[in-house]
Formats: C-alpha cells, sequence, structure tokens
C-alpha cells in the first residue's frame, strides 16, 4: 500500500531546514548531532529521519533551496532596458533573498565542503549560474570597458559577491544603513569602478 504524504508535510520539512540551518550556523555543522537538532526542533529525532536519512542529506537540501530560491529571485528580478538600471535591480533582488537566510548563507559559505563531491557540484552549477547572470549584467553596463579587459570581468563579478556575501556579518537590522540603501551603495561602488577601468 501506498503511504500518503500529510498535508502538513512541507510545512514541516520547512520549519526543519529553518531551525537545522540556525542550529548548525549557531553551533558549528560538524559540533552539532541529530539528537541535538531533535530537541532543538521540539520533535523526536525518528520525525527528522523521516524526512532525511543523514546530517548531510539535511544539511544538501538547507544549501540546495537557499541557492535555488536565490536563483529564482534573481530571474525573477524586474528586466529594465537600461543596463545600470538591470544591475542595480539584481543587486537588491539577491539582498532581499538574503534577508533572514543569514544562517543558510554562512552554512553554505562554510559547511559545502562536508557535503560528497556530487552534491558539490550540483550546488556550485548554481552558484555558476548566479555568477554568469551577474557577470552578464555588469559586461553589459559597459561593454567597452571588458571588451579591451576581458579578464577584468571575474574579478569584478566577484568583488560584488563579495560585497553583498559578507553582508550579514555586520548588518544589523535598524541600525545605520539599510538593506536597500546599500544595495544602491554597493551597485554605485561597482559602477564607479567600471568607469575607471574603462578610462584606463
Amino acid at each position: 500500500m501506498v503511504r500518503t504524504i500529510a498535508k502538513d508535510h512541507e510545512e514541516k520539512r520547512h520549519a526543519i531546514l529553518k531551525t537545522a540551518a540556525k542550529f548548525f550556523a549557531k553551533n558549528g555543522y560538524d559540533r552539532s548531532s541529530m539528537s541535538q537538532l531533535a530537541i532543538e526542533c521540539g520533535v523526536s529525532k525518528a520525525l527528522i529521519y523521516h524526512y532525511y536519512d543523514s546530517k548531510e542529506a539535511l544539511l544538501y537540501d538547507i544549501i540546495y533551496t537557499h541557492l535555488n530560491d536565490l536563483v529564482d529571485a534573481v530571474n525573477a528580478a524586474k528586466p529594465s532596458d537600461d543596463p545600470e538600471q538591470h544591475l542595480r535591480n539584481l543587486v537588491h533582488a539577491i539582498l532581499t533573498q538574503y534577508r533572514d537566510a543569514d544562517a543558510e548563507h554562512k552554512l553554505q559559505l562554510d559547511a559545502t565542503n562536508a557535503l560528497p563531491k556530487s552534491n558539490q557540484e550540483t550546488l556550485a552549477d548554481l552558484q555558476r549560474q548566479l555568477v554568469v547572470t551577474l557577470s552578464n549584467a555588469i559586461k553589459e553596463t559597459s561593454p567597452a570597458s571588458f571588451d579591451d579587459k576581458p579578464e577584468n570581468l571575474r574579478p569584478v563579478t566577484m568583488s560584488m559577491f563579495g560585497m553583498l556575501n559578507w553582508f550579514y556579518l555586520w548588518y544589523r537590522r535598524g541600525k545605520g544603513i539599510t538593506r536597500q540603501d546599500y544595495a544602491d551603495l554597493a551597485t554605485d561602488l561597482l559602477l564607479g569602478g567600471i568607469k575607471e577601468i574603462g578610462q584606463k
């Protein structure tokens, strides 16, 4: 007999993912056990294993879901005929998607290497999609700047990701600059740097 899926299956899975992400990020993935996580979630260890057959499978789903949602958000970013505005929209989409995902983002940066190579390759493919999308948008803001020096495009792209990826370390909601203002600031810094590159 086929086992039916409970109506709240996805809600419970999502709740486990969010709690696990925060728990692993706070305590360290390597130092965290499924037993400890079950206590943190307020459920039995058997229930967690009903959804995930290993700690690695749970970690993979946390990071995969985070990156896949990020790819979807970037792909859904408002298009614009103005290349600079298009880039700005992409940067806003990334930082908006990062909201309330600090733990997932930290695990992506710190714990991906704990996963099997096949899982790492799948996650790397999602990251490449993000890099290509942002890279293409950056190049469109000033094609001539990169036609002469195409080797600069990747460092510039990764510099933007650097500004965005470490935002969670120092940003505190309600203190200082807003998330939206920082998205504009980071974009302005990048565009200003590209103009300098184009003049050399």
